[in-house]
């Protein structure tokens, strides 16, 4: 799983999405406005862009923190119903 995060400073949301990353153990890149790149070419890559963060997984947008913590939530329990189902 390929997973991009764009943040900024004193953001609540990028600091939980990344937490909630490094406690299922999985890497990511993150990008800074500010220091890695500016609301203008963030606009331009993402238009609909309203908060932060904006997370990339796999190449797609899916949205921020909480579309995250869904998205791993659903994998988690897929793989859970593969190992229960007999």
């Amino acid at each position: 799983m390929n997973v991009i995060i764009y943040t900024k400073d004193a953001c609540s949301y990028c600091t939980n999405a990344k937490l909630l990353l490094n406690s299922k153990g999985l890497s990511y890149t993150e990008y800074k406005l500010g220091e890695d790149f500016t609301r203008e070419t963030l606009l331009e890559m993402f238009p609909e862009a309203k908060t932060f963060p904006i997370i990339v997984i796999d190449g797609f947008n899916i949205g921020g923190y909480i579309q995250l913590k869904e998205k791993l939530n659903s994998e988690s329990n897929d793989s859970r119903k593969f190992l229960t189902e007999g």
